[in-house]
């Protein structure tokens, strides 16, 4: 649920790796950030030269720095690498392309923004709880033009991009501080595959740095999820929660996430009372021993905590407000300021002990990205030992120190919620389950959140958000928030106690046919298409298993291979499906189902070369099977 959508390491690859300096004196105190709002949106010399000029893949690598401050040099055919020898320093590297066919920029943040900006637009922060540095120039066919990632995947660095009206070039411009030693690697992909393939050549390269192992996933991680919050905000009972767990089970969930209310102080829809992390004994007279009764039905438990915020009513907030000066006015509470040692202390000994109290399965930690807060915050005039200036940094330490705890509990048999947006390939070092930010019963949203994370994750399971939906709809309506989560681990939130027979029976046929089709459907291998077209059309595939999700009224080419089932999801409005043949003819049987699950009469029918119209119930699917002519 969200309300709203360790010092410096001794390389720029290493994120967890704690300083071994002594805390500086004061004064003076540096934050370890950029201050966003001290840049200009647009400079002329922006697109001057510098100190040194390299150009990779067709892409002009220009660094900007001090002279004799920056040393730069290809690594390889597609890494740069800056360094700073002598001393501290702040660089800006540009990277720019001919605007040749751009469509649009990607970037882990984009939202809906993933058209063409100019260059005079703002400043961004990207750190290790907040987005990555990497992005996508891509053209009108969907393939990169310009795809990058940074290693400097923990410290907050500065980033814009956009296009040049009087240079009519597309570049992109990251901007952080070095310090004395400290080495930075760019890395581009090569041009022309599709966004996707792109992505997957850096994600693979972010999974491979110091430090950037992901978490392994136990599989019940990877099962559908039935969550409390859209079913019952903050009204949750044990008893409650227990009815519709017998149910979830039935329909094949695998996991019960319990959200926000279980915890004392739980209620208003506003954060007050988090800090202490206690059940609510009017709620949860036995937690434990609830958590005890799901599991015999078959279900892992997960429990939501913020274990950054401290509110007025909690007991916590008399000894730790004055770690916490920051005041968050949409949550009514303050944020606990992480790059202090007591505070990570304090927070992994609370997520540690809510664990082993209630004997839980998983944690879904809420509201991490609350620390950019301090992004460039002055240090307060006494800091003890363990101090950290950036952000990042701390909540690196803060991370490796609760993973390795709840590792220490639990083994690998565990699960960490992370949400966007702070579920950057970073982050799968120290959380396994990555989910989209919140949209309530945005089909479409969700479609293109867990796209967005799953092209860049290297590792861990990506969830969908809670799926809700009107209970007085057609079964279309509830296939359609389905079909919006089908590329990756649907998170189900309604009361399936009170659900009519006919969604009932239309929530099993779509949970059981994600069951079949998860292989393919979260194996990480995607073509989704054009980003700023929103991901009109999903291939995916797992070894000869295809499924292709029709979102837009065009045609599906089938693939040109050998496939051992291939699965066409309707999720258009039109009652069709148009079918593009290339290549030799094929005689295929075609077993239709329309949204709620329901057959439809089988077609045994020849399809030679061109455009073939298939009659497929809008909100259903379609199994093709090639048989012998």
């Amino acid at each position: 649920m969200t309300a709203d959508p360790a010092g410096p390491r001794t390389t720029a690859t290493d994120p967890t790796t704690p300083s071994t300096a002594p805390t500086p004196e004061r004064p003076p105190v540096q934050t370890g950030s950029t201050d966003l709002a001290a840049l200009p949106t647009f400079t002329p010399d922006q697109w001057e030269g510098g100190t040194h000029e390299l150009r990779l893949h067709g892409t002009r690598i220009t660094v900007q720095a001090a002279p004799g401050a920056v040393e730069a040099a290809a690594e390889d055919t597609d890494t740069v690498v800056l360094a700073a020898p002598a001393g501290a320093t702040e660089v800006t590297i540009r990277l720019d392309v001919p605007l040749g066919d751009a469509a649009g920029f990607w970037h882990p943040n984009a939202g809906w923004e993933r058209t063409l900006p100019a260059d005079w637009s703002p400043w961004r922060s990207v750190s290790l709880v907040d987005s990555a540095p990497a992005g996508c120039l891509f053209d009108t066919a969907g393939r990169s033009v310009l795809a990058f990632a940074a290693d400097r995947v923990v410290r907050q660095s500065a980033v814009r991009f956009g296009v040049s009206e009087e240079h009519k070039r597309f570049g992109v411009w990251l901007r952080f501080p070095l310090a004395a030693g400290e080495s930075c690697r760019v890395r581009l992909a090569v041009p022309g595959t599709t966004l996707a393939a792109a992505l997957r050549e850096l994600r693979d390269w972010f999974g491979a740095l110091p430090g950037g192992t992901p978490l392994p996933t136990p599989d019940f991680g990877r099962t559908p999820v039935y969550s409390t919050w859209y079913a019952f905000a903050q009204d949750v009972t044990a008893a409650g929660v227990e009815r519709e767990a017998a149910v979830a089970a039935e329909l094949g969930c695998g996991q019960l996430f319990l959200d926000d209310g279980w915890q004392l102080h739980g209620d208003g829809r506003g954060y007050a009372g988090c800090g202490d992390w206690t059940a609510d004994p009017g709620k949860f007279p036995d937690l434990r021993a609830h958590v005890e009764t799901v599991r015999a039905l078959g279900l892992r438990y997960t429990a939501w905590i913020a274990p950054l915020l401290l509110g007025e009513r909690s007991a916590a907030h008399r000894d730790w407000a004055r770690f916490a000066p920051h005041h968050v006015h949409r949550l009514d509470c303050r944020i606990l300021d992480p790059r202090h040692a007591e505070v990570r202390d304090q927070v992994v000994g609370l997520c540690r002990g809510v664990v082993a109290q209630y004997g839980l399965d998983g944690l879904k930690i809420d509201f991490l990205d609350e620390a950019t807060a301090y992004a460039l915050t002055p240090a307060p005039d006494q800091t003890g030992p363990g101090y950290v200036a950036d952000v990042g940094e701390a909540m690196a330490l803060l991370l490796t120190r609760l993973r390795e705890e709840l590792r220490g509990l639990r083994g690998d048999d565990f699960v960490i919620e992370l949400r966007q947006r702070y579920t950057g390939p970073a982050m799968t070092a120290y959380g396994n389950l990555l989910r989209a930010i919140d949209c309530p019963a945005d089909a479409v949203a969700n479609r293109v959140r867990t796209l967005d994370i799953a092209m860049l994750a290297p590792g861990g399971a990506v969830h969908s958000d809670m799926l809700m939906w009107d209970p007085d709809g057609a079964p279309e309506v509830l296939a359609r928030q389905i079909h919006g989560a089908l590329h990756s681990v649907p998170q189900i939130s309604a009361r399936l106690t009170e659900l009519s027979g006919a969604h009932r029976r239309a929530l099993a046929f779509w949970l059981a046919t994600w069951r079949r089709l998860s292989p393919a459907l979260t194996g990480g291998h995607y073509e989704p298409g054009r980003p700023d077209e929103l991901y009109p059309q999903v291939t995916a595939r797992h070894d000869d298993q295809y499924v292709v999700t029709a979102y837009a009224d065009r045609p599906v080419t089938l693939p040109a291979g050998p496939w051992h089932a291939l699965t066409l999801v309707n999720a258009s409005t039109a009652g069709r499906l148009l079918l593009d043949v290339r290549g030799a003819a094929r005689h295929v049987r075609i077993e239709a189902y329309d949204a709620a699950g329901r057959p439809q009469p089988e077609l045994l029918i020849d399809l030679p070369e061109g455009l073939h119209s298939v009659a497929v119930p809008t909100g259903g699917l379609c199994h093709v099977t090639e048989v012998a002519g």
